[in-house]
């Protein structure tokens, strides 16, 4: 079975390095500029950066006990 997680996006350790940082630092949702300065930064598309941070969004909400999927919490 693939996986479609952040693991089969093949990336470099320092491009992972650079979207990490700015997932903690900078924002876990970024605007259309500033996901086009992350892209920039680490050699990636625009596409590739947005996919990452979906992918990495829904991992953390697994990880803090939230649904996976962006929205609001039911019961």
């Amino acid at each position: 079975m693939a996986s479609n997680g952040i693991e089969s996006m093949q990336l470099a350790e320092d491009q992972i390095k650079i979207l990490e940082e700015n997932f903690t630092r900078v924002s876990k949702h970024p605007d259309e500029s500033t996901l086009m300065l992350i892209a920039a930064e680490s050699g990636l598309t625009e596409e590739e950066t947005a996919k990452w941070f979906r992918l990495r969004n829904a991992r953390w909400r697994q990880a803090e006990g939230l649904p996976a999927q962006l929205g609001s919490v039911k019961d």
